[in-house]
């Protein structure tokens, strides 16, 4: 027996003070109000309706039991009707999680024009390096780059990363530029310590269409990107940059290509979610946003002849 239901279908006729427009009210037979009553009162063991051929009345029993479901049964229907309305309302909260520099250059700019379509929904962001358990934290939506996501989660790719070697006009200018992947030997190198993991990551190239791995002479490491884009920037030494770090740099002229067409693209953005038929609207919308907006996007990489122009701009 479905008790929540009989229960609702008893304060009904017991507030109506009918069968038939108890019935009337939820949409169903005047036989299925009474079988639910029977079905009630046979549970309970107790007579809850004086029927009779043209109405019905509440026993005793039935008056004490309806005083003392109907408060809870107001309350549960009161959370249901919010929980809908939350779920097809766009407002609530958001809870996402990204990498820190794809937070900081990826999400903030693109929170404000998020804002401004549905300024009822807040955001919770959640910037960690390492990979978020988003079931476990509760996390609506995640962005991850480099390799995709486990497959239980539901995975969309978003636009390429590349790993483009950089340095600054000043280095260049004092220590000359390499022109083969054996002059990097001779320069001063960056490099980045994975920090989950603190494995010192190999330089990356791409060679007539392979990927060559190559472990370099380094002037200085870290665990952390914006770290060693801004070593880089200041002139320690030639790095290795991820497009999404190294894009305002190279526009802005603070950095230069070394080697453009080695760049590698093996990595990318990925946005990904739990598994939920029942998404609220609100996370539903935000999904919907970051696709709109970052499906394919070239903002965060650039072609082989862009490179190239970087590259003979110094």
């Amino acid at each position: 027996m479905d008790r929540l239901r009989v229960i609702a279908t008893f304060v009904r006729a017991a507030e109506l003070g009918s069968f038939q427009q108890a019935a009337v009210a939820q949409g169903i037979s005047p036989q299925a109000v009474s079988k639910a009553v029977r079905q009630l009162e046979h549970e309970l063991g107790v007579r809850l309706f004086h029927r009779t051929t043209r109405k019905s009345s509440l026993t005793d029993d039935g008056r004490r039991f309806l005083e003392a479901v109907k408060p809870a049964l107001d309350e549960v229907m009161g959370a249901w009707s919010r929980a809908r309305r939350s779920a097809e309302d766009d407002a609530g909260l958001v809870r996402i999680t990204a990498p820190g520099p794809v937070g900081r250059r990826v999400l903030v700019p693109l929170l404000v024009e998020f804002r401004r379509r549905y300024p009822k929904v807040q955001v919770d962001m959640l910037l960690d390096e390492h990979f978020t358990d988003i079931v476990a934290e509760r996390i609506d939506v995640g962005l991850r780059c480099g390799s995709a996501p486990d497959a239980q989660l539901i995975v969309r790719t978003l636009f390429p990363i590349q790993v483009i070697t950089c340095a600054a006009p000043a280095y260049l200018a004092e220590h000359g530029r390499p022109r083969t992947l054996d002059d990097l030997a001779r320069h001063a190198c960056t490099g980045y310590r994975q920090p989950n993991t603190g494995r010192l990551l190999p330089w990356e190239f791409l060679v007539d269409g392979e990927l060559v791995l190559r472990d370099m002479p380094l002037a200085i490491c870290t665990n952390d990107a914006e770290a060693e884009v801004a070593a880089v920037v200041a002139g320690l030494g030639i790095g290795q940059i991820d497009s999404i770090n190294a894009a305002p740099h190279l526009r802005a002229g603070r950095l230069v290509p070394v080697l453009a067409v080695t760049a590698s693209q093996r990595h990318a953005a990925y946005l990904y979610y739990p598994q939920r038929a029942d998404m609220p609207q609100r996370v539903r919308r935000f999904i919907d946003f970051l696709v709109e907006r970052l499906q394919g996007c070239r903002d965060y990489g650039f072609a082989a002849d862009e490179l190239e122009a970087f590259a003979r701009a110094v």
